[in-house]
């Protein structure tokens, strides 16, 4: 379990990276482009499946389930 959480992160630590170095800046009150990434449990979610919600937030835990 702890290795799928470790590969987890590296992905989306990858595409974090990725999105940031061809993605044009967003500047405040812009609209967030759709994107999909994998939930905790692995089932993918895209921004467009809340679409009509007030507020979404989405969290970045930088180096959780590292062990350091």
């Amino acid at each position: 379990m702890r290795g799928l959480r470790l590969a987890v992160g590296a992905l989306l630590l990858v595409l974090g990276t990725s999105l940031v170095t061809w993605a044009a800046p967003l500047k405040v009150g812009d609209k967030a482009p759709n994107f999909t990434l994998p939930d905790q449990n692995g089932k993918e979610v895209s921004l467009s499946q809340f679409l009509g919600k007030k507020n979404v937030i989405l969290a970045f835990y930088v180096l959780a389930f590292t062990g350091g």
